[in-house]
């Protein structure tokens, strides 16, 4: 009863190197999101109270 296992020369790591500002551009990507995430619920907020009160005139 034999396991399965890779041909010895098959490649382990990835073909291409590793981007150096990946991490960086990863980070940058994050914070844009959550900066996004922050307008989209301020506004949110806003726009129910400013609703809030113009029904409740």
């Amino acid at each position: 009863m034999a396991t399965y296992t890779p041909p010895p020369y098959f490649p382990q790591s990835s073909l291409s190197p590793p981007s150096e500002n990946r991490y960086r551009k990863f980070k940058l990507l994050i914070a844009g999101l959550v900066i996004l995430l922050i307008a989209i619920l301020g506004g949110a907020i806003t726009g129910a109270v400013y609703l809030i009160k113009w029904l409740s005139h």
